[in-house]
């Protein structure tokens, strides 16, 4: 099954490079071929999270978005088979994953994601793909520009706390971003605004957004300017930004972000090179001396055309991922797996 659909997604390729009508940069023949790739979904893939079993890593699961006005979360096994649906969701963009929030006195896994056409983010409940959230939760509320995109979950680290960070199609700089803590209110999950903060270039938009809760920050992409960084726990009332990089090397769209820890505070930033079909790949610690400068490492080319979301793992999951999964998005409607080996083994040869 495994290979039927490496070669379906093959085929799409050629037929996806093969469209004048699309123009898009086909994939290197040095790319990095993926390890397997999910069952098609029936309208278009946009961001993949990962969810990491309690007790079998190897039963970890990958939930990724379907977008369309008839769209929902799909859960994929690490084979790529859809083991479950969602409820319909209108649009939903991207999706992030928490684990522990506390909902009527008991910790749950949550996957959160944007529902664009309906100016909401939807909670549910992991495993299942349950709704915990009685409809949604509106966002962006009073304002003239508000269909939800992006988001990242953070959950800080002295209390376990969660924030959603969630994007939005445009917006003022300053304020493009919306910070939410999320709780429980009986067995509905709730939201609350704590936070407004983030520059914009004006130039496209912001949808690729990630948090690193040991080290405390928000990434996030201003595509066709630069990756932005900023502080992430809302408490510390600092909205300054940390740094501005990625400003250069990128065919068109620097979109989603993914990070790969080897420590609790070195590993790699990954961020899609969305036009050229690669990953460019950034020091997570920053360069030595220096936290907030974020040198080039390396330009990996993967299989994916037209990369949107990206996630990334390094606990070991068994089998060929024993150090590690990276997942992304890519046009033929699917999510791709690479064995974290073989993108390292590219690292290593920059």
């Amino acid at each position: 099954m495994k290979n039927k659909s490496i070669l379906y997604f093959l085929l799409l390729c050629v037929l996806f490079t093969a469209c004048k009508e699309d123009k898009l940069a086909p994939v290197a023949t040095n790319a990095v071929k993926p390890t397997a790739v999910t069952a098609p979904l029936p309208h278009d893939t946009d961001d993949p999270s990962i969810w990491i079993h309690p007790t079998d890593p190897s039963k970890s699961i990958i939930v990724g978005t379907d977008k369309d006005t008839d769209g929902g979360l799909y859960a994929f096994d690490l084979n790529g088979k859809i083991l479950k649906k969602s409820i319909p969701l209108k649009r939903p963009n991207n999706v992030d994953i928490a684990y522990g929030l506390v909902i009527d006195g008991k910790k749950t896994d949550i996957a959160v994601t944007t529902e664009r056409e309906s100016n909401k983010i939807r909670i549910f409940s992991l495993p299942d793909l349950e709704p915990i959230d009685n409809g949604g939760i509106p966002v962006f509320e009073g304002e003239p520009l508000r269909d939800p995109m992006g988001i990242a979950l953070y959950t800080r680290p002295s209390d376990k706390k969660i924030f959603a960070i969630v994007g939005r199609k445009s917006g003022p700089s300053g304020s493009y971003l919306w910070q939410y803590e999320l709780s429980g209110t009986g067995k509905t999950a709730t939201a609350k605004v704590v936070r407004k903060f983030g520059a914009y270039s004006g130039k496209k938009e912001i949808e690729a957004i990630a948090v690193d809760n040991e080290l405390g920050t928000v990434l996030y992409c201003d595509e066709q300017f630069g990756i932005r960084k900023y502080k992430a726990d809302p408490a510390l009332n600092d909205n300054k930004e940390l740094a501005l990089f990625g400003k250069t090397g990128f065919k068109a769209d620097n979109e989603g972000i993914a990070i790969y820890k080897k420590t609790d505070s070195t590993g790699y930033i990954l961020v899609s090179n969305q036009q050229a079909n690669t990953f460019m790949v950034y020091p997570r610690e920053g360069a030595k001396g220096n936290p907030n400068k974020y040198p080039l490492l390396a330009e990996i080319p993967t299989s994916t055309i037209e990369c949107d979301g990206a996630d990334v793992t390094s606990l070991n999951l068994g089998g060929k991922y024993k150090n590690g999964l990276f997942v992304a998005m890519s046009n033929g409607m699917v999510f791709q797996y690479y064995s974290w080996d073989l993108i390292q083994a590219r690292i290593d040869k920059e």
